[in-house]
């Protein structure tokens, strides 16, 4: 049997030590992530490799960071 990860209620834990500000910040991170993984498996049924490249990191000067990505297209040749 597989470990259980317990994402959800570690996330749950997480975000209750957060601010308002800080949980909607979340959130949007999140459900933009849901829509750009929609978006990589688009893309890969329509014919194409996709990879995300970190291409900077971004910090806030009181020493929080999040990475900045690329993506990187590979097209397959047919024929």
């Amino acid at each position: 049997m597989a470990p259980q990860t317990r994402v959800k209620e570690r996330a749950e834990e997480q975000s209750s030590a957060m601010s308002a500000d800080q949980q909607a910040a979340i959130r949007m991170v999140a459900n933009d992530l849901h829509r750009l993984n929609h978006s990589v498996m688009k893309a890969v049924d329509a014919g194409v490799s996709v990879e995300l490249v970190r291409s900077a990191r971004h910090h806030a000067g009181e020493g929080n960071w999040g990475d900045l990505l690329i993506p990187v297209i590979v097209t397959q040749g047919r024929g």
